[in-house]
């Protein structure tokens, strides 16, 4: 059981920070076995995941009790509150009530119950059975800043089982982050089960070998990599994700990004200029100059391949459920350019060039999804040439993309890659693992803003959000994901969903103090983040070439 002491240390260590907390005082209440738990009509996705986690961590049985039950807990819905928004009360004699404006925002309100019962309550199992868990008197005011709170877990470069992307999710929804964008597709592998499709999986899920290091490196990984989830995989995910009021927004890579794709099926590429019958499955990184063709051959094989994944990510009551990503980001256009078959195709079209070519490509796809009641969205590459009628965009090459887009009435996800990529290295030195990009420490993700003050305040409005990226290439497990996202995914959380102060003024000294606390939730959770004093000797990897960029990262 938490001393006094820990009680109220714990209470004023809550992250993301809440907008108020009123306490706390010492004499508050503790749970135990005689706990009940009432759930109003609503909430029952919170019912379910507090007797399952917090019930299986700490030994809480969590029985049916009244609504007025002295010293049990009750979850509410209160029309009174925003979306997303709750208020947590503990009351001594009385008990604990969370009070959310939707079901979101009731859950929201248990995952900061779970952080002020301690470390112990993100266990598995209870470490000390039959303990009393004790709770301060007080009440937490919270609502997040955005709507939009996000992670790209990208599964094509390195594949990553099934049960780790439940485990994302877990961590996604402890951090109070509700958009899993998973990138599903890509030059190096093909991650989902298309039935009519099926070379896609037996041929593109799988790479001969693997480069290790960047691109520039030496290195080969010569043991073959891959794997896929299956569809009745990606329902299990979204339907997990769903309970912890997660959206999953697949991605499906098109027209670059796309050789596993080629390699699978060769008529998808230019078959005039390359033979597409040679390609594998990409073995290395870097910007890949086999694309598809856009030929009609090729809209109508993606065209099924996008009816398969409506299916399988419907679009329900959840805010961003009806969005598709379709990448549309770094698609050379030099075999386009080299094409009869392509020139033939952009005087058919009478288009201008090639840029205008993959807005047509990227409009076709906005027009057929539209038709189905979804939106798309891709990254700021699809502003070239022209930005396809309702696209939202991704705004990873900085901000300009995202104000561009803004500006002309679209929505945007901020996730420029000089400030939230988080392949890139949190510290400068060589014991860094696998060093790639600019030096972005766990403070300067803190100083992150995703609102430029470039936007009017109606053109910020379109700012949905935010979201950090985690790209692969050099993470081959699970351990190295933890390790490029913990600890400074806690600090993006905060950034998310916190109102905080213009970046120089953010409190560092005080979020680094909450940090102490939350790396023992980290703990036990099993997250092998990076520790403040540096990689420990088995998460560092010498002699594997990355590729550093000095300097501060340019801010556009």
């Amino acid at each position: 059981m938490q001393s006094e002491t820990d009680i109220a240390q714990t209470a004023t260590s809550l992250l993301p920070a809440p907008r108020a907390v009123e306490g706390p005082m010492r004499c508050g209440l503790d749970l135990d076995d005689s706990t009940t738990l009432w759930a109003a009509p609503g909430t029952e996705s919170t019912e379910r995941w507090l007797r399952a986690t917090l019930g299986a961590a700490l030994g809480l049985p969590l029985r049916p009790g009244a609504p007025d039950a002295p010293g049990g807990v009750r979850l509410v819905l209160d029309d009174t509150l925003g979306a997303e928004a709750y208020r947590l009360d503990v009351v001594a004699g009385r008990g604990v009530e969370i009070r959310g404006g939707d079901p979101a925002g009731v859950f929201w309100g248990a995952q900061t119950l779970r952080q002020l019962l301690g470390p112990d309550a993100f266990r598995r199992a209870p470490v000390r059975p039959g303990t009393r868990q004790g709770l301060p008197h007080l009440r937490v005011e919270d609502a997040p800043r955005f709507p939009w709170r996000g992670v790209l877990l990208d599964v094509a470069r390195h594949f990553l089982p099934k049960d780790g992307v439940l485990r994302q999710l877990d961590l996604m929804a402890a951090h109070k982050l509700n958009v899993l964008h998973l990138h599903l597709t890509d030059d190096q592998g093909w991650r989902v089960e298309i039935r009519r499709h099926p070379r896609l999986t037996e041929v593109g899920s799988w790479r001969a070998r693997t480069k290790l290091g960047h691109r520039a490196s030496p290195l080969w990984d010569e043991r073959p990599h891959g794997g896929f989830y299956t569809q009745d995989d990606l329902r299990e995910i979204v339907a997990y994700a769903a309970e912890r009021h997660i959206t999953v927004v697949p991605e499906i890579d098109v027209p670059g990004h796309s050789q596993a794709a080629i390699a699978a099926y060769p008529e998808l590429g230019n078959t005039d200029v390359v033979d597409t019958t040679a390609l594998s499955v990409w073995d290395t990184w870097g910007v890949n100059p086999n694309v598809l063709a856009p030929t009609d051959t090729t809209l109508r094989f993606f065209e099924g391949v996008f009816e398969e994944i409506l299916e399988l990510f419907p679009a329900d009551a959840a805010r961003f459920s009806a969005f598709v990503h379709i990448g549309g980001d770094e698609c050379p256009k030099d075999q386009w350019r080299a094409s009869p078959a392509v020139q033939a195709r952009i005087a058919e079209l009478g288009l201008a060039d090639e840029d205008a070519l993959q807005s047509w490509f990227v409009r076709h796809f906005d027009s057929w999804l539209a038709a189905r009641g979804r939106r798309l969205i891709g990254w700021d590459e699809i502003l070239e040439g022209g930005l396809a009628p309702g696209a939202a965009v991704s705004s990873w090459r900085g901000y300009a993309g995202g104000i561009a887009a803004a500006r002309a009435g679209h929505d945007v996800v901020m996730c420029p890659e000089q400030q939230v990529y988080l392949d890139h290295r949190q510290a400068p030195g060589e014991d860094e693992p696998v060093p790639i990009g600019y030096v972005r420490t766990l403070e300067d993700v803190y100083r992150f803003e995703p609102v430029p003050p470039d936007l009017t305040g109606d053109q910020a409005r379109h700012v949905l959000g935010t979201q950090a990226n985690v790209w692969t290439e050099v993470m081959e497990d699970q351990a190295r994901v933890d390790y490029q996202q913990f600890p400074r995914l806690a600090a993006f959380a905060e950034v998310a969903w916190s109102d905080l102060p213009a970046p120089a003024e953010r409190d560092v000294a005080d979020f680094e103090r909450r940090m102490t606390a939350h790396y023992a939730r980290l703990d036990a959770l099993g997250v092998a983040y990076r520790p403040p004093a540096g990689p420990r000797p088995w998460q560092r990897r010498p002699g594997i070439l990355g590729r550093p960029l000095d300097g501060p990262p340019p801010h556009r």
